[in-house]
């Protein structure tokens, strides 16, 4: 790496916003992986269970509007701090007080999409350091944190395993609390003031059609990566019986694929286009998943088809954000929060629409063909956008790799 990279910003902020942004999608993700045995504690149905682990996804999702709101009028470290101390407090109460019916396990939900927000805390806070030529990596460095996921596929069945799901809850204030004395002590807001957004700027944007169009292919890439990651767990142990252990490493599996794809979907993007990459990504995805709703082959199968759709869905997300400067250069800001709060949004339709499909026709299938048949309705979306740009925008923009 550039050694004028780590000259030009605040290293200390940077690495801390990382490990923020790392714990607190791995206690968004929490109750994915714990999705089993808590579904057998409550007595709850393949729907309320689906519900139930889509509903950090949806908060999530909303919230990053919320706190990018407070990270421009009270600073992003004052936010994430806020952040941080909300979620502590909800697992020490679910671990305290326990969780002993839906309505509660939504509460708690509703609370863990605070740490889904983290997004639009720890990528501001990081950027803001870093000039122009820096942003790409200072950005890949923050936002590497959705690895976090994988973290509690592993560890979150094994520790329910071994103390009980509930302890869980209180073992993973544990690194949140560590993670929060390193925040509070190294994090800093960088210099210069900051243009607050206002209603009518997200108003504005939203009066464009092809902004619209890109919250939809998010809400494909991002939302079947986050929808997959928290209804895999349930996924894999309906089809073929895995214990909770099994079924969360086979599901680590598949969210480390999508994890570790996104940066190399930036990096393609930036060769061959972020259009040329996401028409890839999209029919490849729509195939894969198609796939596996024809129950072939066994669990090996189900599983590699799932690795590979998520490391697809992983590249998207990757490559829908290089050509988002390149159309929304202006707007960048507003369009980022608001792709963002569409692909958690896609996320919670995915996940809560398996559990109702599951629970109405007895299996997965008809759930996951209708993914299938989005993305390719994505695709064709996305063609017709490809010719509008370079047939009327012309100059420079019809010249990019998009």
């Amino acid at each position: 790496m550039d050694k004028s990279f780590w000259r030009s910003g605040h290293t200390p902020t940077l690495l801390t916003a990382f490990l923020y942004f790392d714990l607190s999608f791995m206690v968004w993700y929490l109750l994915g992986p714990l999705q089993i045995q808590i579904a057998t504690a409550l007595s709850l149905s393949t729907s309320e269970r689906g519900l139930m682990v889509a509903t950090p996804i949806l908060a999530g999702a909303l919230l990053r509007l919320v706190l990018g709101v407070f990270v421009d009028s009270i600073g992003a470290k004052r936010t994430g701090l806020f952040a941080q101390l909300i979620v502590i407090f909800a697992l020490l109460s679910a671990w305290q007080l326990g969780v002993h019916s839906m309505a509660e396990a939504l509460l708690l939900g509703v609370f863990l999409g605070f740490a889904g927000a983290a997004f639009a805390v720890a990528l501001p806070l990081a950027s803001r350091w870093y000039p122009p030529q820096h942003q790409g990596t200072a950005l890949g460095i923050a936002g590497a944190g959705n690895s976090g996921t994988v973290f509690a596929a592993l560890f979150a069945p094994v520790l329910a395993m071994m103390f009980g799901w509930q302890n869980v809850f209180g073992l993973a204030v544990i690194p949140l609390l560590f993670a929060l004395v390193l925040y509070t002590v190294f994090a800093k807001d960088a210099p210069g003031s900051v243009n607050p957004k206002s209603l009518s700027d997200y108003a504005k944007v939203l009066n464009n059609k092809d902004a619209w169009l890109f919250m939809g292919f998010y809400a494909i890439t991002f939302g079947g990566f986050a929808g997959f990651a928290s209804a895999l767990p349930g996924y894999f142990h309906d089809q073929f019986g895995f214990a909770p252990k099994m079924a969360g490493w086979y599901t680590a599996a598949c969210v480390l694929a999508g994890s570790a794809m996104r940066p190399l979907g930036g990096v393609i993007a930036d060769r061959i286009g972020g259009t040329r990459t996401l028409l890839i990504v999209y029919v490849c995805s729509a195939v894969l998943i198609g796939l596996t709703g024809l129950g072939l082959g066994g669990s090996s199968v189900a599983v590699c088809l799932f690795i590979g759709a998520m490391l697809c869905l992983g590249a998207g997300n990757g490559a829908l954000f290089q050509l988002v400067p390149q159309r929304f250069g202006k707007e960048l800001g507003v369009m980022t929060g608001l792709i963002g709060m569409a692909g958690g949004v896609g996320g919670f339709a995915l996940a809560a629409g398996l559990g109702m499909v599951k629970q109405a026709t007895g299996n997965y299938s008809l759930g996951l063909w209708l993914f299938s048949f989005l993305s390719l309705i994505a695709w064709y979306g996305l063609s017709g956008v490809k010719v509008r740009w370079r047939s009327a925008l012309g100059g420079d923009l019809a010249q990019a790799r998009i």
